[in-house]
């Protein structure tokens, strides 16, 4: 019965973990080149119970009288890094890269000691600074294949393989990273992501869409089907542990009270 209380008790808790997940999904549905993340849940291991002393046995030693489940947990919470779809802005400043889900921007931004490291995003809603510097919208450079890309007054165009043409000639070519495996990057915040020291990466295949801003990927009707169906849950074991106080209760002070 005890066991009964951790089972649901601990159920409650992984259920909570991935309420979080989806809420922070949902706020985030209108961020520019977000990726949702999916929560994974595993069941604990089953424990093999024993009889420790048994006075009937002979041998004296523990018997396997079989498992016992203790529940489920949140084993792993991955992101999708699938393409969301593009919009048009016919905004010249607005990129997104478009039939490769692990190609990103590169992007030059202080990191958690102050220090400028580099991340990745794939939100491309870009703008100029006052000093004519590509920028993100948190004002963190963007880089091209000569450091931060530095244009000049008036229009420019960039074409499907990211190089940025002004005044008739190439001034530089946006540095898109594209990693072999997705697994080894991590969320950092603010929309970047950060790589992983064995992170390997090979020549960019995708293509660049000047005029374009990529939308988050999360589809939100799934994921308020996803918050009812945890909330029900979340219901039902708090039910469960409701039953099991109350029979404890009535164990403890009725049934123990009997003389």
């Amino acid at each position: 019965m005890v066991r009964g209380l951790y089972t649901s008790g601990w159920s409650m808790l992984a259920l909570q973990k991935k309420m979080d997940v989806i809420t922070n999904n949902m706020a985030n549905a209108s961020t520019y080149g977000y990726k949702k993340d999916i929560t994974v849940m595993e069941s604990f291991p089953d424990l093999m119970t024993k009889i420790v002393r048994d006075p009937d046995s002979l041998s004296k030693r523990p018997r396997n009288i079989g498992t016992m489940e203790l529940g489920s947990d949140v084993s792993e919470v991955y992101t999708n890094f699938s393409q969301g779809q593009l919009s048009k802005t016919d905004n010249e400043t607005d990129m997104a890269i478009k039939d490769s889900d692990s190609a990103f921007f590169t992007i030059a931004a202080p990191d958690a000691d102050g220090n400028i490291a580099v991340f990745f995003t794939r939100d491309g809603s870009f703008t100029r600074n006052s000093e004519n510097v590509l920028v993100t919208s948190d004002g963190h450079y963007v880089l091209g294949e000569n450091g931060p890309v530095i244009l000049r007054e008036g229009p420019f165009s960039v074409d499907e393989y990211g190089y940025i043409l002004q005044d008739g000639e190439i001034i530089d070519r946006l540095l898109i990273t594209e990693f072999t495996d997705t697994t080894v990057l991590r969320k950092f915040g603010n929309n970047l992501l950060q790589a992983g020291e064995d992170a390997q990466t090979r020549a960019f295949t995708g293509t660049i869409q000047q005029g374009h801003i990529e939308l988050s990927n999360v589809n939100i009707v799934r994921e308020m089907v996803d918050m009812i169906s945890v909330m029900r849950a979340y219901e039902a074991n708090s039910r469960v542990l409701q039953a099991i106080d109350s029979t404890l209760d009535k164990a403890v002070n009725q049934v123990g009270a009997v003389r």
